[in-house]
């Protein structure tokens, strides 16, 4: 029977006497109000759930009538506790005198009680029934047990790392916001987050299979639990990345007995089937102390990981240092600006002469990437380049720069009437090299603009063309079948071998600045620098000198046998318009100035 049908009932049964505020004890006394009190209890009795009615007599709660499952649960005055408080003891009679003072309309509460066979969780109701004076309130109890179990089920599981049993993210997050409240409830004390990334794990899964670093990641777990202290927490945040939740004392030095704790752990190889395997882990740490704005579970956790990524490349314990983050908020907002720019066509190219310095002819321009950015303001290229290679999006802007690239040169030709005996190089990513297609955006670029191949160089960096020989021989021979020449950008500053350099169909070998700048009074530079120039002559090559910012580098250079140099002392990065009145100020003069004659 519903609530609600029996609370009609009940008013129909309800003696008056009851209504008029007479106990139930002499409502049972009078015989003729017995059999309506019986039928009271016989409407109670159908109900399947623990029920009762009460009245409210000389400010003091009365039961009226009761069932079976009220008498055994609720009646006898077992423990109830609060289901979201279970250390917390609870009173439904104070409940029930509230709402007969206060007269609300009902009152709903979950408790929860210890029986033999557990605990038992029940939603209880208090409502109204009859009417005016003689309004009881019908208490019912629900067992929802088994929906708390499956919602404690579904809660640990979200919590909680499948693999490990460990706590995940959210369950740490969770685990952090206990302490701190903890810690502020004992009148302040400090904790710390300890973040230990397992560096190269994907080795693990791509030579030994899935299993393995599932039996990796189970082991090192055990592992790293092993050596925490009591009232420490270990959790799993990410695929290969763990976290340790501990309250310090003493700072600084407790934090780093920990992370020395784990990296000895962690040093000791692992059996995994047949193979022994050593890792190694960057470890990262934050200190939060209660009271300070910032101590906030997740920012802790954000600087801990902040911490971990500095390590992966200090190879050392990390330190969270107070400009991570703000460094990290710097590079998101320069991601997210940049991403805008290259879909609103916001960057530009600026071109530098390359000068031929035996004659003194402008040879071609090197196509430069630049930024100004209406809330960053300009941006260098040495910020914003790196962030595009991370991203990804360095594969849009090389595409673009190509295409900006060649267009140009059709408009100089365009302004001119003719084709203008320029290249134009484009320096090409390592990493746009490894993702993208480059051969079809080269030969794109160049359909679009209507130019042949020889117009256009691509500028490659020694590391780049070491890293994938196959690879790189492929790109390089596509390149080579469009007509397009190939520079080694920054020559002698990385580790690529003769072999290479000889098997590679390479043009040109442009010289680091780094053995340029001072090279005046310097022999040892003259003399690396007259060796590469001897190199490339050797192997057919032809030379581009960097950084050449006066005369006296130019005329040293040219007498050294450098074909092109490019620098300051020719000019500095031009617009498209500066740098075709750059080219043709110099082409339309009758005299050809060699380097040493220019003033």
């Amino acid at each position: 029977m519903s609530a609600r049908a029996l609370g009609k009932n009940l008013v129909s049964v309800v003696p008056s006497a009851v209504r008029e505020g007479v106990s139930a004890s002499s409502v049972v006394g009078r015989s003729a109000d017995r059999d309506d009190a019986l039928a009271l209890e016989d409407l109670l009795q159908a109900m399947p759930h623990p029920a009762a009615i009460l009245d409210l007599v000389d400010n003091t709660l009365s039961i009226v009538a009761t069932n079976i499952g009220f008498s055994a649960h609720f009646e006898n005055g077992s423990a109830l506790t609060p289901l979201d408080r279970p250390l917390a003891t609870f009173d439904w009679r104070k409940r029930a005198e509230e709402m007969f003072v206060g007269r609300r309309r009902h009152d709903r509460f979950e408790v929860q009680l210890e029986e033999a066979l557990g605990t038992v969780a029940y939603s209880c109701t208090l409502s109204w029934i009859g009417t005016g004076a003689a309004r009881l309130l019908l208490f019912t109890a629900i067992d929802r047990t088994s929906e708390r179990k499956v919602e404690s089920t579904l809660r640990r599981e979200l919590l909680s790392d499948s693999l490990t049993s460990l706590p995940n993210r959210i369950g740490f997050v969770e685990e952090a916001e206990l302490l701190i409240e903890t810690c502020r409830s004992e009148s302040g004390g400090g904790f710390a987050v300890v973040a230990i990334d397992l560096i190269r794990f994907s080795r693990i899964n791509e030579s030994l299979g899935a299993l393995a670093g599932d039996e990796l990641i189970i082991t090192v777990a055990r592992r790293i639990k092993s050596i925490l202290r009591g009232g420490d927490t270990l959790a799993r945040i990410g695929g290969n990345e763990f976290a340790i939740l501990s309250r310090v004392g003493h700072g600084l030095t407790d934090v780093l007995q920990i992370a020395e704790r784990v990296r000895r752990a962690l040093e000791t190889p692992f059996r995994l089937s047949t193979y022994l395997i050593n890792i190694e882990c960057a470890i990262g740490c934050a200190l939060g102390q209660v009271g300070d704005t910032e101590a906030d579970a997740e920012n802790v956790i954000r600087k801990a990981q902040a911490a971990v990524k500095r390590a992966k490349h200090s190879r050392q314990v990390e330190i969270y240092r107070a400009n991570v983050l703000d460094e990290a908020l710097k590079r998101f907002t320069l991601e997210n600006r940049l991403r805008e720019a290259l879909a609103d066509s916001k960057l530009h190219l600026v071109f530098q002469p390359l000068v031929n310095l035996q004659t003194g002819e402008v040879k071609g321009f090197e196509a430069l990437a630049r930024w100004d950015d209406e809330e960053l303001g300009n941006v260098p290229p040495n910020d914003f380049i790196p962030v595009a290679e991370e991203t990804g999006l360095i594969v849009p802007l090389g595409r673009w720069a190509l295409l900006e690239c060649a267009l140009t040169l059709a408009e100089w030709d365009k302004r001119r009437g003719t084709a203008l005996p320029v290249m134009m190089n484009v320096n090409l990513s390592p990493v746009q090299m490894a993702r993208d297609d480059v051969p079809s955006a080269v030969a794109q670029a160049l359909r679009v603009a209507g130019i042949t191949g020889k117009r256009l160089a691509i500028e490659l960096t020694e590391s780049a063309l070491i890293a994938d020989p196959d690879k790189t021989r492929q790109l390089l021979g596509a390149l080579q079948a469009m007509d397009v020449t190939v520079a080694m950008d920054d020559f002698g500053t990385g580790f690529s071998n003769l072999a290479n350099l000889q098997s590679l169909p390479i043009d040109i070998l442009k010289i680091d600045r780094s053995f340029v700048t001072d090279m005046i009074g310097d022999a040892d530079k003259i003399a690396i620098v007259r060796a590469i120039i001897s190199l490339a002559g050797a192997l057919g090559m032809s030379t581009t000198a960097e950084g050449i910012e006066t005369e006296e580098m130019a005329v040293a250079l040219a007498r050294l046998g450098s074909d092109v140099g490019q620098g300051y002392y020719f000019a500095r990065p031009l617009s498209a318009d500066e740098a075709y009145d750059f080219w043709a100020s110099r082409s339309d003069s009758s005299t050809s100035l060699s380097a040493s004659d220019r003033v």
